[in-house]
């Protein structure tokens, strides 16, 4: 793998969620050497302060309801600096593949004949449970788990919550505005309704809490919490509060803040080797 930008590529890279060391070390050599960086909302500072100079920032953050730029003005822009014979990194949260849009951007480069790679990153489908000492798969509990994000939870575009009602893990990104909603399609599909339920906020940052309760009470109970949040629905949720390694806050079913100290990583011991 070539990890020293090329004149006129572009290199999607994911920056993994919250701590900045969740960035592979590839896709950090890229993001120092890159003439050009396109970054998202959630991407961490620290990881910004690695960009060289004299490199173009541009930033193309999405927020619930509110976004900075069209995605087809994205394209066109990473395109465009591309025929300039630039290095251009699109940096964003997590995985580019993950609910990310990169598959978009890909088929845009590739419409255009313009070279790219795809630099994985590490999923908030992933690290935020395991942030919240929850294992997405565990041995005797939950063999399986499947990743669902809540934009698509429209008429017409919904899943098959039958089948999802019967996956040992559920993982929904950006699903808190309709986590009533989902409640009840899972709970209709034969889901019991005392199903552990937990939603990791603000994942892998100083902010990080875990509220808990079930599949029953966590609209409730989502109501207090604001995006990014990841929602993890089956048993293995009830592991968080005897896992729990990261420093955060949990919130339990009684809606009381409960402190909770094992250890908190250094957010820039790595990037600035």
């Amino acid at each position: 793998m070539h990890y020293r930008p090329e004149h006129g590529t572009v290199y999607l890279v994911g920056a993994g969620p919250g701590d900045p060391d969740l960035i592979t070390a590839g896709g950090l050599r890229l993001l120092r050497h890159a003439e050009v960086v396109v970054f998202d909302r959630l991407v961490h500072p620290d990881l910004l302060d690695c960009i060289r100079m004299d490199a173009e920032r541009i930033y193309a953050g999405k927020a619930p309801g509110q976004h900075s730029m069209p995605q087809e003005d994205i394209n066109r822009i990473l395109i465009d600096r591309a025929r300039q014979c630039r290095s251009v990194v699109r940096l964003k949260g997590g995985d580019p593949f993950v609910f990310g849009r990169g598959g978009e951007e890909c088929l845009a480069l590739a419409e255009a004949n313009i070279p790219f790679q795809v630099i994985s990153g590490v999923s908030s489908a992933i690290a935020a449970p395991a942030f919240g000492g929850i294992p997405v798969t565990h041995r005797n509990v939950s063999p399986a788990f499947a990743v669902v994000t809540g934009h698509s939870c429209t008429a017409g575009r919904a899943p098959d919550w039958n089948a999802l009602a019967r996956v040992g893990t559920l993982v929904i990104l950006m699903g808190l505005g309709r986590l009533n909603w989902i409640a009840g399609q899972l709970i209709g599909a034969g889901l019991d309704p005392e199903t552990p339920v937990a939603i990791v906020e603000s994942a892998a940052t100083e902010n990080q809490r875990t509220v808990s309760g079930t599949l029953g009470t966590i609209g409730l109970l989502g109501v207090g919490c604001a995006a990014p949040a990841t929602v993890v629905i089956g048993e293995v949720a009830s592991l968080h509060s005897r896992i729990t390694w990261f420093n955060e806050g949990i919130v339990s079913s009684d809606g009381a803040l409960h402190d909770s100290f094992v250890y908190n990583p250094s957010p820039t011991a790595s990037v600035l080797l």
